[in-house]
């Protein structure tokens, strides 16, 4: 259990005027008591000064408790990041981590190093539970997976597709459209080209979400077909399945 030493610096007297720092690329606890000088360069008499202690290995300390305590100190952090976390890891930089489902290929952008804020889960989430805004939330980290989302609009009101535990690290491959169309449903078809307009009954061979593919099987013909997920019930094929096609593709690749 973490023992923060916080609540009390706040009580502390307040200091003379404050030496400017800034926050260290690289902030880790050699030993289990966390202090300014651990992440802060230019700390100088204050570099002592405890902020928690580190029972495990990493503390989330609330970046503006630290600011304040920084300040009591004789120290003046601007925190011109607008950060609200800051973990602090023990020994030295440990990257955020990746899921074996989901190694790096070859060729993919590396992890972001440095500190970096990245999004993690306030909640566990069951699987199909769609995100809110009040259960994602911003943490300083170490780094970041290729993977990460840097926008939590990518991630809000989108499904879980698994278990997700609170305080992992939000990647893309955590989340999709949520589910209109559930395996078994009979789906109306449409084609559109030309003037021309078809429509016909299948029955969905999987679940899909609003733009994903969906298989569909011709309830007359048994033959199965290709389709776009557009609504409950509702799927298309031809042009309008291109274009929906390009667009999911083109919102994967500004990932």
């Amino acid at each position: 259990m973490l023992t923060v030493l916080l609540a009390a610096l706040a009580l502390a007297s307040p200091a003379l005027a404050g030496q400017a720092v800034s926050l260290k690329a690289d902030v880790a606890s050699a030993g289990s008591l966390v202090t300014l000088g651990d992440l802060f360069d230019g700390a100088g008499a204050a570099a002592r000064t405890p902020l928690a202690t580190r029972s495990g290995a990493s503390v989330v300390l609330d970046a503006a408790s630290v600011q304040l305590a920084a300040r009591r100190a004789g120290l003046d952090w601007a925190n011109a990041e607008g950060l609200h976390k800051i973990v602090v890891r023990g020994g030295g930089l440990e990257a955020a981590p990746v899921s074996s489902a989901s190694p790096i290929s070859p060729g993919a952008a590396p992890p972001a190093r440095g500190n970096v804020e990245v999004l993690t889960y306030a909640r566990s989430l069951n699987a199909g539970e769609i995100v809110q805004p009040t259960d994602l939330t911003w943490i300083k980290t170490a780094a970041a997976p290729s993977d990460a989302p840097s926008d939590a609009g990518m991630v809000i009101g989108q499904a879980a597709k698994r278990p997700l535990r609170a305080g992992a690290v939000v990647m893309a491959h955590d989340y999709g459209a949520a589910q209109v169309i559930k395996a078994g449903d009979i789906v109306s078809v449409s084609f559109e080209a030309d003037g021309i307009s078809l429509t016909l009954e299948g029955k969905s061979m999987a679940s899909a979400g609003v733009g994903d593919i969906l298989p569909v099987q011709n309830t007359l013909s048994k033959r199965v077909i290709q389709t776009i997920a557009t609504g409950p019930g509702q799927a298309v094929v031809g042009p309008a399945a291109d274009q929906l096609k390009a667009a999911r593709s083109l919102r994967y690749a500004a990932r």
